[in-house]
């Protein structure tokens, strides 16, 4: 369906060239079951390292947490998309990071005080605090378009129960493409006994945080491990690896900062210290330098078309 609607001239123009429409089309990802997700979020040397776009990679333009900004990144680069899900005044999952509306849409006051219909009728907010044309998705609209295309973490704001965002994900048929993300070995352990075979993201910083995980029975092979937003101990990924767990680190901040300064090989520099995956503020300048270091050495995969 077509975004490119003619609104007040209060709105930011695009031109027809410059939209984004949503597609039902254009698979990247080739899942058959959650299983072929288990293979291809298990550590191998032939691994091939991927971007998360940490709030689906807001710009000029684009909206954070809009499908549309989701849609441009898929169509640049096989991608991770880190979501944040809150919930309506009628319990309906939405996709909105703040607590309140007034940053990144045109509404006002807290999120959970509107209905769903009340915040449809608003409009997001691009990086620049201009306003587009685009709307705040549910949950269950994004996870249906994503399937095939992307691969969500999903990150589940204050008060928002694990229950329902585990409901929306078996309704969806998106449990292939569905990484929930969760603060500590007791959030994953009860992610992990409402749904044991959705995959996980925990944070892992030491072989303790390992082993916390590993009393409350969460297994290694449902657990992406998240470094964090600095660079960890050579050994710790040495022996997350070993265990077939691969790594997210967080760059958005002074990783993101260094690589601007420096260059932005230097994400590919981060997967040689033992990142898998790059959770970034700068997802296509990141995608384009490990385009390159997949290509150099001569990665691929059976699940990335």
């Amino acid at each position: 369906m077509a975004f490119a609607l003619l609104l007040s001239s209060c709105f930011r123009s695009n031109s027809p060239a410059d939209m984004v429409h949503v597609s039902n089309h254009n698979q990247i990802f080739d899942f058959e079951t959650v299983d072929d997700l288990h293979k291809f979020l298990t550590y191998s040397e032939k691994r091939v390292p991927l971007i998360s776009a940490h709030r689906g990679g807001p710009a000029a333009d684009y909206p954070e947490n809009a499908m549309e900004t989701f849609q441009r990144i898929a169509y640049k680069t096989p991608a991770i998309i880190e979501c944040d899900i809150a919930m309506s005044k009628d319990s309906v999952l939405i996709l909105m990071h703040d607590e309140t509306l007034q940053r990144t849409s045109t509404g006002k006051g807290a999120v959970n005080k509107h209905t769903l219909e009340e915040l449809k009728a608003l409009n997001l907010k691009d990086t620049d605090g201009k306003i587009t044309n685009y709307k705040i998705p549910t949950l269950e609209e994004t996870l249906r378009w994503g399937i095939g295309k992307v691969i969500f973490t999903l990150d589940v704001k204050r008060n928002v129960p694990y229950r329902l965002v585990v409901d929306a994900i078996r309704k969806t048929g998106a449990e292939a493409y569905s990484i929930i993300i969760t603060y500590n070995a007791d959030q994953a352990s009860l992610v992990h006994n409402l749904a044991p075979e959705l995959m996980i993201s925990a944070p892992i910083r030491s072989a303790d945080d390992l082993l916390r995980l590993s009393d409350r029975d969460v297994p290694d092979t449902r657990v992406v491990a998240f470094l964090g937003t600095s660079m960890v101990e050579k050994s710790v990924t040495d022996l997350l690896h070993q265990h077939g767990i691969m790594c997210i680190l967080g760059t958005m901040g002074n990783l993101d900062k260094q690589a601007r300064q420096s260059g932005d090989q230097r994400y590919a520099e981060f997967i040689d210290q033992g990142a898998d995956i790059i959770s970034t503020n700068r997802p296509i300048q990141a995608g384009k330098a490990l385009s390159y270091y997949i290509k150099k050495r001569k990665l691929s995969s059976p699940y990335i078309n």
